[in-house]
């Protein structure tokens, strides 16, 4: 492990993709952004004005998932949510009605510019995370590989999008101004009952402690959503998500949340999954949010089935799961809050 003062985006992203050795000394002077020369202006196809709309509806409770200015199926599902609880006819598009209801908050501004501190850039990082799981058991955490990372999970993005929305050449270091998707909220007063390292988790990940109760979610498996409803059926919040596969498909039916695992260790048993390579032994991986189920597990009353976080936040809806209901780690963070022991869980078709 290392602890990281100063250093760039870029360097940090090129480490990402370094094979697992030795953890680096962190160098005298602050590198770029990125290891290769790259546009300091925001990369084609990241538009501020959709942005802004991500921004606005994460902050409403109906997440586009990762925040890149960008268009997609990811942004369309979560306008249909707010859609639907405003009483407009959900079509994922932005027509006259929504826009009038997005104009609420029309002075939400899509950026925010920040100096980064010392409390800002404070944890212990473990380098790239190696891919096989006995590699990755041998680990104390399975925290963050750099700063760039934590940074962006804390303003629910990528690496690449903060590389985008700055120069290449910004340094991460105390007193360096960057510039962040603003998802920035306030509210620290998370339940008593909680673990304070998972306090500090709602906290890094930019959770706000102020969050609507729900009755009983609903998961899509055609719509890859998760729903939030009160007593009365009125969707509270959604969230995109990734839910089984062929060969582990979402178990259809009611269930109910039954427990929950916060920073969870993770127990690999090779005999549970179907990909799994000839010769690969079982192993217990540390907690952190690199972690096979990110910052948070909760344990539905079907064996080993639950609804969790990811290390891949940009690959949810996008990619298979193995049978759980995987989101990102801030909207799964958030769900938490929300949520509790008997709360009904309903998976759709």
């Amino acid at each position: 492990m290392f602890r990281v003062r100063t250093i760039a985006l870029g360097a940090m992203a090129a480490m990402l993709a370094a094979p697992l050795a030795a953890a680096p000394k962190p160098p005298a002077k602050a590198p770029a952004m990125v290891a290769k020369p790259a546009p300091a202006k925001p990369k084609p196809g990241l538009d501020l004005n959709i942005m802004k709309t991500q921004v606005i509806l994460d902050h409403l409770g109906f997440s586009p998932g990762v925040i890149d200015g960008k268009a997609g199926a990811g942004l369309k599902r979560a306008i249909a949510g707010f859609q639907k609880a405003n009483g407009v006819v959900a079509t994922g598009e932005i027509d006259q009605r929504t826009g009038a209801a997005l104009d609420k908050f029309n002075a939400t501004q899509p950026v925010r510019e920040l100096t980064l501190t010392d409390a800002d850039l404070a944890g212990q990082f473990v380098g790239p995370i190696p891919k096989k799981e006995d590699e990755q058991a041998k680990l104390p955490s399975l925290g963050y590989s750099n700063p760039l990372e934590m940074l962006a999970e804390r303003y629910h993005t990528t690496n690449a999008v903060l590389i985008a929305l700055n120069s290449p050449d910004t340094p991460v270091a105390p007193g360096a101004r960057i510039k962040v998707p603003n998802v920035v909220t306030g509210g620290r007063a998370y339940p008593a009952n909680l673990p304070d390292g998972y306090k500090q988790t709602l906290a890094g990940l930019n959770v706000d402690s102020s969050q609507p109760q729900a009755d009983h979610i609903v998961v899509s498996k055609g719509d890859k959503t998760l729903s939030v409803y009160d007593a009365q059926d009125k969707l509270l919040a959604q969230f995109p998500v990734t839910t089984g596969s062929s060969h582990d498909p979402l178990p259809i039916g009611t269930w109910k949340i039954q427990a929950f695992d916060y920073n969870p260790k993770f127990h690999f048993n090779p005999k549970l999954f179907w990909d799994a390579k000839p010769g690969e032994k079982s192993a217990m991986l540390p907690p952190g949010p690199n972690g096979p189920v990110g910052v948070i597990w909760m344990d539905l009353n079907k064996p080993h089935y639950g609804i969790h976080g990811t290390p891949m936040p940009e690959n949810i809806g996008r990619t298979a799961s193995h049978g759980c209901v995987r989101m990102t780690n801030w909207d799964a963070a958030r769900l938490s809050l929300m949520v509790k022991a008997g709360t009904p869980a309903i998976f759709q078709p």
